[in-house]
């Protein structure tokens, strides 16, 4: 990393932490993808299938594109401007939601769910168009002994900032009427990711040398080049699989209310004091996860997040009363935070300077699938064998993810630059 950069290495952690932050407050919070996104498409829309859907898009939009931009990405010697341009478009789609919002007494709601949907598809990809510049730059201009700090900081600050956009988007909702209040809500919010678009813009990152870009190839190269590199690094390959194991452990979070209401009767209230000591957990266990990953090692980490959620789980089946179910989502919160925080830490330590778009965009890509699917094969699973075989399931993938992560693959090599893949014939 060039004296230049470690100059402005302080700047740059305050004003994308402060871009977290924001961030969190509008996304996570006033608008919420888990709370307030399905609660706005209710009251447009009976289809429960479809609600569902629009509520994984934010992670769908995510992983899908940043495989496919990573070509672009890996040629550029700066990633400040493209990660800019892309992130508007998963900033100003929350401003149309608020037009949409007010002008539903005059279009009616068919055409306000199709303009919703189109919008939130629009939000969504921006994210996944801008994942893999973003992700670049980050890794370029924090250092790599830092990067579990600053990924756990920022994350700290995105969800403390989001509970507080919880209680905002809460106490509107019920002091303005539908649809205003969901009007001032989306307005709110995207005041709040332009305040956090101006910090993102103050970030400093100056030009990469030419040699720590990849040269302009062609989709077949390139193709050619993914192909090699899954191949010819076997350590990428089982960080590839512990990831998808994750994935399907994991989805048990998705149940842990609904299997609290059945086994428990659990009351909604009580859930929604789980859903604060989510946020509680995460905004603690987030910056010291991060310390000790830059310390202890970050695939470490990610395979202690994997055992914890095995033992939610376990606390989750074997509990004898709701009360246990705070234990359960502070261990869940833990168990998120690596997920997020750990995972994007880890995933931008494999490869030389100029690949590591490449790898980025494969590591979220290449999961989408199990990503997609897993929380649609665990419902069903959960409706044809019931909650305790689906949780054994769950919690076995996640044993399996540790025992992956802790024998099988080793700490990605920061201090030695790999020779760099080299592309070869399709029939080589």
């Amino acid at each position: 990393m060039s004296q230049e950069i470690r100059d402005k290495l302080y700047h740059n952690f305050v004003v994308n932490v402060l871009d977290g932050c924001f961030f969190g407050f509008g996304l996570v919070g006033m608008a919420s993808y888990v709370t307030i996104i399905p609660l706005f498409l209710s009251y447009l829309t009976d289809s429960t299938a479809l609600i569902g859907f629009m509520a994984t898009m934010f992670q769908i939009g995510w992983q899908v594109p940043q495989l496919f931009t990573s070509k672009h990405v890996a040629g550029l010697r700066r990633y400040k401007p493209m990660a800019i341009w892309m992130t508007l478009h998963e900033r100003i789609p929350y401003f149309g939601l608020a037009i949409i919002a007010l002008l539903i007494p005059v279009i009616g709601t068919e055409l306000a769910l199709v303009l919703t949907v189109i919008s939130l598809a629009w939000q969504s990809l921006g994210g996944g168009f801008t994942g893999t510049a973003w992700q670049s730059m980050i890794s370029k201009i924090m250092p790599a002994n830092r990067r579990g700090t600053f990924f756990g900081m920022q994350s700290a600050g995105a969800n403390l900032f989001g509970a507080g956009g919880a209680i905002v988007s809460s106490v509107i909702l019920a002091a303005v009427a539908f649809p205003h209040g969901f009007a001032v809500i989306f307005l709110l919010a995207g005041l709040s990711l332009m305040l956090s678009f101006a910090f993102l813009a103050m970030a400093y990152e100056p030009e990469s040398d030419p040699k720590d870009t990849v040269p302009p190839i062609k989709w077949s190269e390139f193709g050619t080049r993914l192909k090699v590199i899954l191949r010819t690094d076997p350590n990428f390959r089982w960080f590839l699989i512990a990831r998808g194991l994750s994935s399907l452990s994991v989805t048990a979070i998705s149940f842990f209310t609904i299997f609290g209401i059945r086994q428990y009767e659990m009351t909604p209230e009580f859930a929604s004091i789980m859903t604060g000591v989510l946020l509680l957990s995460q905004t603690v266990t987030s910056p010291i996860l991060g310390w000790l990953g830059d310390r202890w090692g970050h695939r470490r980490i990610l395979a202690f997040g994997n055992l914890m959620m095995a033992v939610a789980i376990g606390v989750a089946m074997f509990a004898p009363d709701v009360t246990w179910f705070y234990v359960v989502f502070a261990i869940t919160g833990l168990v998120n935070t690596t997920q997020w925080s750990t995972i994007m830490t880890l995933t931008t330590q494999f490869g030389t300077t100029a690949e590591r778009p490449i790898y980025i965009g494969m590591a979220n890509t290449l999961i989408a699938p199990v990503t997609i699917f897993a929380p649609i094969i665990g419902g069903w699973l959960v409706d044809l064998v019931g909650f305790s075989f689906s949780f054994s399931i769950f919690a076995i993938a996640g044993l399996l993810a540790m025992l992956v992560l802790s024998a099988l693959m080793v700490d990605p090599n920061q201090s030695v630059e790999k020779p760099k893949h080299t592309v070869v014939a399709a029939g080589d």
